[in-house]
């Protein structure tokens, strides 16, 4: 997505012979495949632990961090293992999207009007606060090293990039469409 903004903010007039179906159809197999990559061989090492007779995890899901907890067996090798594809399939993606971005707002800032210039960053605004918002949360909880998290900021944490994040993504997308917009002015005015 970020490259579709790219691509409209930036090269405009190349937008739809450079955004063909083909394109579009690799870029989101690619998602897919970048997605479900990392977690076979994170799997693969799971099974390998022993774990003890303890079987309630302090979670409201079956997260990794608390199910590592009821290993007896040494998790070091698959906290390193997850760590480094945490590390490679979130921060490789979230610098594309960045240097993206950075190319979008340097070109948003060339335009010369502010009519064009606040379009133009509308467009790509709602993403932006979307992947921050889900990127954030990744990083602070898979992507940190941290001796002992606290259980209740893991839980906290875990629930944002779940629940609230795929919550919050219509109603910030649906917040540049007019009668949204007109609607929420209406009851806060009121």
């Amino acid at each position: 997505m970020s490259y579709d903004r790219y691509l409209a903010i930036c090269d405009p007039l190349r937008y739809s012979s450079i955004m063909t179906f083909r394109l579009c159809r690799n870029l989101i197999i690619f998602s897919w495949v970048a997605g479900f990559t990392p977690t076979f061989p994170i799997a693969i090492s799971l099974c390998k632990l022993h774990f003890c007779h303890l079987n309630t995890i302090d979670h409201f899901f079956c997260d990794f961090a608390p199910f590592l907890e009821l290993a007896c067996s040494d998790i070091s090798t698959v906290k390193m293992l997850a760590f480094a594809f945490s590390f490679l399939f979130t921060f490789f993606p979230f610098s594309i999207i960045i240097v993206s971005y950075a190319c979008v707002i340097h070109t948003i800032l060339k335009i010369r009007t502010e009519k064009g210039r606040q379009k133009a960053f509308s467009t790509c605004s709602s993403h932006l606060a979307v992947v921050s918002l889900y990127y954030g949360t990744l990083f602070i909880l898979y992507g940190v090293p941290s001796k002992k998290q606290s259980s209740d900021i893991n839980k906290i944490l875990s629930l944002l990039y779940t629940i609230v994040t795929p919550l919050l993504n219509p109603i910030i997308y649906s917040l540049k469409n007019q009668e949204i917009s007109k609607a929420f002015g209406k009851i806060f005015h009121r």
